[in-house]
């Protein structure tokens, strides 16, 4: 199932600007890449890019940074490590979210390209979506150990290879909210929804042993909207750069407050 959908409060002009590759390329790709800027006042449109791949690295990063650098400047996106590491390349590509910096140009079949911001966000520019509202509810968790008792004396906070564990699969997120913007329920409640992203961060620490404050983290979450909107639609797993699973995260969390009113 495709997760593209439109950017909030889009109307696509119909026609854009085409840049051809040079006439002696052989290996050429046509990138059409979502164009908007809001000091133009002008509805966004596609732009269409011919890119020639024996000069270009292998990555969608690598057309988009040659694409900035050769033929356009002001094609605005978002990239740093280039490695996969810092989630800040994540965009939409021919329907499917991911980073640009670890999808192969040659696994996007087809013919041209399709790049646009990440689905259902505001968007700042091109393919940088506004995160604002995302790292709020990030922050409305409290990602950060909580505890009551007085810190060891000289010591670390302490635990077993076993429940240090069952932090992998949970610690490595990324915050590039591929997976919460591929969800349909975060798309029509992210007021409320925390989404999958978010939902992942709460288990990490509802899941370690060195927390001391899972009865009120758990009460934060016990809500119809914040919890309880995820349907198990499973495009947070199938798209996560990561290869984690949120959707296992919701269901532990569910689980942990159905013992909990037992």
């Amino acid at each position: 199932m495709a997760e593209f959908a439109l950017p909030k409060n889009s109307v696509i002009k119909k026609n854009g600007k085409s840049h051809k590759a040079a006439p002696d390329a052989k290996d050429v790709r046509t990138f059409k890449i979502y164009r908007y800027d809001p000091d133009s006042g002008e509805n966004p449109r596609y732009d269409r890019f011919e890119v020639d791949l024996d000069q270009c690295g292998p990555m969608v990063l690598d057309a988009l940074i040659k694409i900035k650098n050769e033929v356009d400047s002001t094609v605005t996106f978002r990239r740093s490590c280039r490695e996969g590491i810092c989630g800040s390349c994540s965009m939409n590509m021919n329907g499917r979210n991911g980073l640009a910096c670890t999808t192969a140009i040659e696994d996007l079949k087809g013919g041209e390209v399709q790049i646009t911001p990440l689905p259902h966000m505001d968007v700042i520019k091109d393919l940088v979506p506004d995160f604002t509202h995302f790292y709020a509810q990030y922050a409305s968790i409290k990602p950060w150990l909580q505890t009551v008792t007085p810190e060891p004396s000289g010591k670390e906070r302490l635990q077993s290879p076993e429940d240090r564990a069952k932090l992998d699969g949970l610690y490595e997120c990324i915050l590039c909210a591929c997976c919460s913007t591929s969800c349909p329920s975060y798309w029509w409640n992210s007021d409320r929804f925390l989404g999958p992203a978010i939902l992942l961060q709460a288990y990490r620490w509802l899941a370690d042993s060195r927390d001391e404050m899972t009865g009120e983290r758990l009460d934060e979450l016990e809500d119809p909207f914040r919890l309880y909107r995820c349907h198990t639609i499973m495009n947070c797993a199938n798209v996560c750069p990561k290869g984690l699973s949120p959707a296992k995260a919701i269901a532990e969390t569910k689980k942990m407050l159905v013992e909990r009113a037992v």
